[in-house]
């Protein structure tokens, strides 16, 4: 199996379709070492292990030696069963609060609204792990040797180590086609492979060895989210789950024992295959578990038979395919000025280019160099490839853990090892589910936003029945936060967070934002009364109003703010992600959201971080947007976390603290932001472009509004090329750089590339055979 040759052949993706004539052949410059991030040694925090994911599958790799550990996650295995999200009790409630706001009584109105509040959320679970030891020789393994990294251009892992003559490596992916985790165990000299291997689990489980070479275990989720009482009555069956790990070893060399009838162990082979696989009995939000048909026992055996067959070899150029096919779409070079000091920098530019000349279109592709080194660095260096590498992380993270037919990414994606979560890793609605799909459409990752989807028509139809038992509405509402089971009540704690009924309200905005970017006319209900209905009733909202003191008001009053720290900023949301505040259109808005930004300061957690930079974007400031970029780049010390706000662990996983993965997204949404927005008519370059950190660049694949793709490269700061297509629909773009607004006609199936004054060079055909 090990001995296969073959050769990959990358398929033509869209981003190949332009070249601009400013970069490198060899893909503008990019390559596979530049995506890379690096270790120097095992994981010593659960936020210094790699991530893999399937969609459905996940695992964090810890790289040890004589001990390695992989931390397993399947996305379905939470605590509870469908709930009943009403509250007959809630209008009399309701009534009275009601009548409070009406009078002003707004601090009272805010205490009698707690009546409102309802069960708290289910709690997202884990797998367990696969553990592996090795021989005490392994303690003695060359320090120097050891090197662990995940390359995100193909989506592997790999930890490598010399004990004495010895390399050993270790190979590890996630297949989404064939819905396994791939391990690979081999050693440079023949024989040398030995080691034994287990599962086990915090959850509720029993494991054996079934035959020779497969380990099974099989457990439950908790019933409930707290400690279930003794009471059989009392204590529901939960979501059940099977893992099952198979084992092969080369043919020639090598053979296997049963220990204690639940572990493997491996001597003296060349190699060594593990094949993970896991199913549970959930089967759809709405049916409890103990009424599932499913079993995930059989459910995993099928699994491993499907792919019986499949060497090494294919299951890896399987994934490869299907992994690069996404992935590729999107290419980004960013590089400093290649110019020594000129007069044309600010004062303080100046100095810092004169001291950083030899960091000039330096890359940071030592792999003695780890990245968690390079975050601490970026404060001085400012190194534009880390950007790259944390934009492309984001991406590399959203087809892992988001893919058709797989849950809703969650709080963590789909990677967590605690039984209690911080936030229970549920899907909370007030930004945070949110922002995991903002890079879903501009990043060209469009498919992995099928499960928010999927989400959304569960949470309407339970949120229906809260919208009118709760408020006596019709419609669906959603609050706050959420579980697998769909939750749309009002989350137990203070009416000031937990009473937020716009969850729904904000992820229908990405079903309007599918359209924008697509341009997918699925429907043909433009005349519907629901849509009568909501032209009636935009009018009569209230309008974002500038507050007394020039920023925007929070509130349909204009209060004093009594935190003006805070680290939301819904009241921007106009801004970024909405588009009724905008610098053309309503200067003065963008004024006041200027100076809200401003009051508001550049503290706060992660995602808030990469909110306000989006938010600076969005009023081409780049100067500021840049700024909360390098404010993301602090390197936090996993056993002080508390002590930092923000930030990114060793593994590049953003920082709350402690880990939540909404800001991976948002950082490669945000970056987009900065490079190209858009409306379905108009199409805005290089709108909040720091041209002295990022002077010369290219960034290939990015999607507009309107169904337009977008490649653009810049030199010295400013616009080269541009170029442009759309493969199904005519369309007419205004086309905005610094000023110059030049219309551009584009026909199906045709790419224009324009020059920086905007006026189009060249045009041709697309290829036939296209990739997507």
């Amino acid at each position: 199996m090990e001995d296969e040759e073959w050769v990959l052949v990358r398929r033509t993706t869209e981003k190949d379709w332009w070249s601009s004539s400013f970069m490198d052949d060899d893909d503008n410059g990019e390559n596979s070492s530049s995506l890379k991030i690096t270790f120097n040694g095992p994981a010593k925090h659960w936020t210094d292990a790699i991530p893999i994911g399937n969609g459905r599958l996940g695992a964090m790799i810890w790289g040890g030696v004589a001990l390695e550990t992989l931390q397993l996650n399947e996305d379905t295995l939470w605590t509870g069963t469908p709930g009943n999200y009403t509250n007959p009790h809630a209008p009399e409630a309701l009534s009275v609060v009601r009548k409070l706001v009406d009078n002003g009584q707004y601090a009272d109105a805010t205490t009698a609204a707690e009546k409102l509040s309802h069960d708290p959320s289910d709690v997202y679970q884990l797998l367990g792990d696969i553990k592996l030891e090795f021989d005490n020789s392994h303690l003695k393994y060359v320090e120097k040797s050891y090197h662990r990294e995940l390359d995100l251009d193909t989506a592997t892992a790999r930890v490598k180590y010399s004990v004495g003559d010895v390399e050993y490596t270790r190979e590890y992916f996630a297949s989404n086609p064939n819905q396994v985790i791939a391990t690979k165990i081999s050693g440079s000299k023949s024989g040398s492979v030995s080691f034994t291997v287990y599962l086990d689990s915090k959850m509720h489980h029993y494991s054996y060895v079934k035959g020779e070479n497969q380990i099974i275990m099989e457990g439950s989720c908790p019933g409930k989210r707290i400690p279930p009482k003794l009471n059989a009555d009392d204590n529901p069956k939960g979501i059940q789950f099977t893992a099952i790990l198979n084992l092969q070893i080369s043919n020639s060399r090598g053979v296997v024992h049963v220990l204690d009838g639940r572990k493997l162990k491996v001597e003296g082979s060349d190699w060594a295959i593990l094949l993970l696989v896991s199913s549970s009995s959930f089967d759809g939000p709405f049916t409890k578990p103990i009424d599932s048909k499913k079993d995930p026992t059989s459910d995993s055996l099928s699994a491993l038979k499907s792919i019986n067959n499949l060497s090494y070899t294919d299951l890896y150029a399987h994934h490869l395919d299907d992994y690069q096919s996404l992935f590729h779409r999107v290419s980004l070079q960013l590089s400093k000025s290649s110019k020594r000091v000129s007069g044309n920098e600010p004062l303080h530019m100046k100095k810092h280019m004169a001291n950083n000349n030899d960091l000039f279109f330096k890359r940071s592709e030592d792999d003695t160099v780890s990245t968690a080194e390079r975050v601490k660095s970026f404060k001085t260096d400012e190194d534009p490839s880390l950007v790259e590498l944390l934009f492309q992380y984001g991406r590399y993270l959203l087809i892992s853990c988001s893919r058709p037919g797989t849950q809703v990414a969650n709080l963590q994606g789909i990677w967590n090892k605690d039984i209690e979560p911080p936030w229970d890793g549920a899907q909370h609605l007030n930004i945070n589910l949110q922002m995991n799909y903002w890079p879903a459409l501009p990043c060209n990752l469009k498919e992995c936003q099928d499960p928010l989807f999927e989400y959304i028509s569960s949470l309407s139809i339970n949120g229906s029945k809260t919208a009118k038992v709760n408020y006596d509405a019709k419609g669906w509402v959603a609050h706050q936060v959420s579980d697998i089971w769909a939750k749309t009540s009002p989350d137990r704690g203070q009416a000031v967070w937990a009473l937020w009924p716009m969850g729904g309200a904000w992820l229908c905005t990405h079903l309007w934002e599918h359209y924008t970017y697509t341009m997918d006319k699925i429907l043909g209900k433009n005349e519907d009364e629901i849509v009568q209905k909501v032209r009636e009733a935009q009018p009569r909202l209230l309008p974002t109003r500038i507050a007394r003191d020039g920023s925007i008001m929070e509130w349909a009053v204009d209060f004093e703010d009594p935190e003006i720290h805070h680290r939301h900023v819904s009241h921007l949301f106009g801004l970024f992600p909405g588009h009724t505040i905008t610098v053309e259109k309503t200067p003065d808005l963008c004024k006041a959201a200027d100076y809200t930004l401003y009051k508001r300061g550049d503290e706060g957690p992660g995602w808030s971080t990469i909110w306000k930079t989006a938010l600076w974007a969005r009023l081409h400031n780049s100067e500021h947007a840049y700024r909360m970029v390098k404010h993301l780049f602090d390197l936090v010390d996993p056993d002080h976390e508390s002590n930092y706000e923000g930030g990114l662990y060793g593994n590049l996983f953003t920082s709350h603290p402690p880990f939540q993965i909404d800001a991976n997204f948002g950082f490669s949404a945000a970056i987009a932001e900065m490079l190209v927005q858009s409306t379905v008519k108009d199409l805005y370059l290089l709108p909040a472009l720091p041209r002295y950190k990022w002077a010369n660049g290219c960034v290939k694949g990015l999607k507009a509004r309107g169904g337009v793709t977008v490649n653009v490269c810049w030199k010295e700061g400013d616009l080269h090329e541009v170029g442009l297509w759309s493969k199904e629909h005519h369309s007419i773009k205004r086309l905005h750089y610094r000023g110059t607004i030049v219309n551009a006609n584009l026909s199906p199936g045709r790419v224009y590339t324009f020059n920086r004054q905007l006026r189009c060079i060249k045009t041709y055909a697309l290829p036939s055979a296209t990739s997507y």
